[in-house]
């Protein structure tokens, strides 16, 4: 299986690349990381073929990046035009888009009861605000792989929500908090009230369901979360006992924190694919790193 892999080195795709090398696949992997590899310049000018392309190439760079620098995220609208453009052009038989959480309406994560979404609460007719530029970008991506589909390419498009891990960028939520409690933090520092829940799903496990779905052959779009609605402060409560101690939890209010609920229904997830790492585990694997 010859793969083409955008985005390789970033903390979704590197963990891509690993379990795609354990399958013994050939992966073709592109990231500006590695020094001139641009994948928006591969998808604009190279006519290679591959059995399955995988885009996880894109500008994010956590809550700050979403909401600090609205027109540079929205550059993924470009990137994301060009690889449904070069699928149809070499006509590569199957490919997977990473859509994200972000891409659902700002109006159904709201203060109140926790809705856990689900994929048709997305309408392609009448979609709704998704979150910023970033889930902007994610919603057009979806549309336009259906005209992606229509030129041959089966399309499978996932979409994650909180996904963590040991190895994560300290620019997002999870390993900023294993960082504090590691440095005994006293107060403890959150963004926001605190109030807000997130779905986390390891990376292992996000990995794991995104294989899955490529070997189903799906063709409908999937959550990749657990449906658990966890909070900052449990999250950081659940993180320093862990570590041993507990802090005062001090909220910064004016910080950036995004839409207050974000947790999915991962039913049709479970129709093949178990999550296998819980949070508790999750949390006692990166302090132990």
């Amino acid at each position: 299986m010859r793969v083409l892999l955008s985005g390789h080195r970033g903390f979704v795709g590197r963990h891509l690349h690993a379990s795609l090398a354990e399958r013994g696949w050939h992966v073709t992997g592109i990231d500006l990381a590695d020094g001139g590899g641009d994948a928006l310049d591969f998808f604009r000018t190279d006519s290679a073929t591959f059995d399955l392309a995988i885009h996880c190439a894109a500008i994010v760079g956590g809550r700050a990046s979403i909401d600090g620098s609205p027109l540079g995220v929205a550059t993924n609208l470009a990137l994301d035009a060009w690889y449904m453009r070069w699928l149809a052009r070499t006509k590569t038989p199957r490919a997977v888009y990473f859509s994200s959480s972000a891409a659902y309406p700002v109006a159904l994560q709201q203060p109140g009861e926790v809705r856990r979404l689900r994929e048709d609460d997305i309408d392609y007719e009448r979609p709704g605000r998704p979150d910023a530029t970033y889930g902007l970008a994610k919603l057009t991506g979806e549309q336009l792989c259906q005209y992606a589909a229509a030129e041959g390419t089966r399309m499978t498009v996932v979409r994650p929500f909180s996904g963590y891990g040991e190895d994560q960028d300290e620019a997002y939520p999870f390993p900023a908090f294993i960082q504090r409690a590691k440095q005994r933090q006293d107060p403890f520092e959150i963004w926001g009230d605190g109030s807000s829940t997130r779905d986390w799903i390891h990376i292992s496990d996000l990995i794991g369901a995104t294989l899955a779905a490529v070997d189903q052959g799906s063709t409908e779009p999937v959550n990749l979360g657990t449906g658990r609605a966890t909070s900052f402060d449990q999250l950081a409560q659940m993180v320093t006992e862990a570590a041993g101690y507990r802090p005062q939890l001090k909220h910064l209010a004016t910080a950036p924190q995004g839409v207050h609920h974000r947790v999915c229904d991962p039913t049709r997830m479970l129709d093949f694919y178990q999550p296998r790492v819980s949070l508790e585990e999750g949390i006692a694997r990166a302090l132990a790193t």
